[in-house]
């Protein structure tokens, strides 16, 4: 059974940070591309950012791009997203999502098997 389980999520003041992380069991974990996405209120699901396997390779969206880092510990099985500078805008439900398999693809939410429950990020001014 696939499990991925999110924490770290909370309630922050305006230029706050936070660090979410995932943990993943029932997969192996050091071959899974992970991503993480986030869904505002009456909003689609949107990509957030992504590392590959390897941890060579990751990927932004723009929204955080520079304020964000994406990292994961395969020995822990554990993803984390880093979020700095954070905005009222930054408030959603944060996901995080894994494959096996990413094509270009990766910022459709459409292209992960595997996804958690969600962690609340709220983001006062």
């Amino acid at each position: 059974q696939v499990q991925l389980v999110e924490s770290g999520g909370g309630l922050v003041q305006a230029g706050g940070s936070l660090r979410l992380s995932c943990a993943a069991a029932g997969l192996t974990f050091s071959r899974l591309t992970m991503g993480w996405f986030r869904q505002a209120p009456g909003k689609e699901r949107e990509f957030v950012a992504l590392i590959r396997w390897s941890g060579d390779s990751t990927y932004y969206a723009d929204s955080v791009k520079g304020r964000s880092t994406i990292s994961r510990d395969n020995a822990k099985n554990t993803v984390y997203l880093q979020l700095n500078s954070l905005t009222p805008e930054d408030t959603a439900v944060y996901y995080c999502a894994a494959d096996r398999h990413i094509s270009s693809r990766y910022a459709l939410y459409t292209e992960y098997e595997y996804w958690g429950q969600g962690t609340q990020v709220t983001v006062s001014s």
